[in-house]
């Protein structure tokens, strides 16, 4: 475990492993690096290093004052695999982190071997960026935890694990209000995640968990090397309700893609 300093701002990260095609798991809003620990621990025993990431304003990272955005995240993302010596790594997002991971794919074409996203918002369908509205600017007034807490229960299924539901509906609103605000105004009204997709020249697997997130039909046209996979039997966080699927479609995608494997 460990910790960078850019311009001030203290970015935590945890580290294992060696050998291989590198990993980048980049986790989701109000989340932090150990939402992506089934996938730390499988990819660090098949003898790749991996490194999770706090995304600025989550977990342990610092959670400055201002704007938080797609762009500027990937930004984050790119400055730390110079920093730590990260080559061409397979980014692994979930959530708003598959939105940062295509971003950085996007302005930073040669920095990827592959690029996965796991049940993200990318090309939502218009009616869901509308229905979105009131519930983002409920996350600028003092109801924000009850607001987060309300649209995380929806995230679930009847059959997922009760004590994971309940710790993570727990741990979302811990996420400083300022954060989790900016950056879902920018991922749903500001940032372009059509021109990011056109862009990608990167292998790309969209891990669906049947989420009305993405419009993936528009997604690959826009991006025709897409490759896209589906759980079964699990809500948004499948990750850690169905890591076994998540992970075995993971290490087929990178053998078809031909990303170098230990």
């Amino acid at each position: 475990m460990g910790w960078l300093e850019r311009d001030g701002v203290a970015l935590f990260y945890e580290e294992a492993g060696g050998g291989g095609t590198p990993f980048l798991l980049v986790h989701g809003i109000a989340c932090d690096h150990a939402y992506l620990a089934p996938q730390f621990e499988h990819f660090e025993r098949a003898g790749h290093r991996v490194v999770a990431v706090d995304l600025r304003g989550h977990g342990r990272s610092d959670a400055p004052e201002g704007d938080y955005t797609i762009g500027g995240f990937a930004d984050d993302l790119a400055w730390s695999c110079g920093q730590l010596g990260l080559e061409k790594p397979v980014v692994v997002g979930h959530s708003l982190g598959g939105e940062i991971s295509l971003a950085l794919a996007a302005a930073f074409p040669d920095l990827p071997a592959a690029v996965v996203l796991m049940d993200s918002t990318i090309v939502p369908p218009r009616e869901r960026t509308e229905t979105m509205r009131p519930f983002i600017e409920s996350l600028r007034t003092p109801a924000y935890p009850d607001e987060l807490r309300g649209y995380f229960s929806r995230f679930f299924l009847p059959t997922d694990d009760r004590e994971r539901k309940a710790r993570i509906l727990e741990a979302a609103p811990q996420t400083p209000q300022h954060v989790v605000a900016s950056v879902w105004e920018d991922g749903f009204f500001v940032y372009d995640t059509a021109a990011a997709a056109a862009a990608c020249t990167a292998p790309v697997l969209y891990i669906d968990a049947g989420t009305p997130n993405t419009n993936l039909g528009r997604f690959g046209e826009l991006c025709p090397q897409l490759v896209i996979g589906r759980t079964v039997g699990s809500g948004h966080f499948l990750q850690l309700e169905v890591p076994d699927q998540v992970n075995a479609m993971i290490e087929r995608f990178l053998d078809v893609s031909g990303v170098e494997r230990p």
